[in-house]
């Protein structure tokens, strides 16, 4: 299967181990995912939110921030004084400092804020996560199909209640397992492509909602490589402050069990 013929399994293993103690390594850092404490939905009335300082609202699609008299930043200027962000078509989790706290801004129709404090609870009592342990079996190769033009589509929340939101797809991954092709909607962040998806373990021993996977540099011939070792959860896998995290679309639930990668978050499994 791939790429996983070139290296021997002790140095496999060995790159692995690197590549996830790294990972950890940024999962609890001070304003990681694991530092998310609160969620907030913005609206037209100034209001004031626990533990966070200053007033927050939107008006007329701009985030609306009066700092009261304490100093913030954002983008690298500090502001102590009444402050207006168009952040309507920014990515998301664009960062406000506030002392030690750090404030994630997201447009959905409504602007949402997450409170990030290095003393969250879910930060200090990490344990890690759960995970197969490593298998250059799930080291696939992959065939990149870009599209002639960027196309956009639409995806799901793990909140229902959330409309869709808009991702870009440049094109799509085929492969082949047991004999049989399939096929992955790539997604694009930045200069890097991904994929959402879910499989045979979904549920089960991971996460429901599914997870990430990074796809490595195209080759000359669009080869790829899919290493579902490096398969990782969500943000919402660990918090409920991430309603808007995207759910695979039709395509990208596959129909047999990836054992490799994260498993279900030991914060949601007690």
């Amino acid at each position: 299967m791939g790429y996983s013929r070139d290296i021997t399994g002790e140095q496999f293993t060995r790159d692995w181990k690197a590549w996830r103690a790294g990972w950890e390594q940024w999962l609890v850092a001070p304003h990681g995912w694991l530092s998310a404490r609160s969620l907030c939905w913005l609206d037209a009335t100034p209001r004031r939110y626990p533990g966070l300082p200053g007033l927050w609202s939107q008006d007329h699609g701009e985030v609306v921030i009066d700092p009261e008299g304490a100093t913030m930043s954002f983008g690298g200027a500090s502001f102590d004084t009444v402050r207006r962000l168009l952040m309507v078509d920014a990515p998301d989790d664009q960062r406000v400092a506030a002392g030690e706290l750090e404030i994630g801004i997201t447009y959905r129709e409504t602007y949402m804020i997450v409170v990030y404090d290095p003393d969250a609870p879910t930060r200090l009592h990490f344990r890690g996560v759960p995970v197969f342990e490593p298998n250059p079996d799930w080291v696939l190769t992959g065939h990149y199909e870009p599209y002639e033009s960027s196309s956009l589509i639409k995806l799901g929340s793990v909140d229902p209640g959330l409309s869709e939101h808009t991702y870009d797809s440049p094109g799509r991954v085929h492969f082949q397992h047991d004999h049989h092709t399939y096929s992955l909607q790539v997604l694009r962040s930045g200069g890097t492509l991904n994929t959402v998806f879910a499989d045979g373990t979904s549920g089960v021993t991971t996460y429901s909602a599914g997870r990430s996977l990074v796809i490595s540099d195209v080759g000359e011939d669009g080869r790829v490589r899919l290493d579902f070792n490096r398969a990782v959860n969500l943000p919402c896998a660990f918090s409920d402050n991430f309603p808007i995290c995207p759910v695979p679309p039709p395509s990208n639930r596959l129909p047999f069990a990836i054992e490799a990668g994260e498993q279900t978050p030991r914060e949601k499994t007690g």
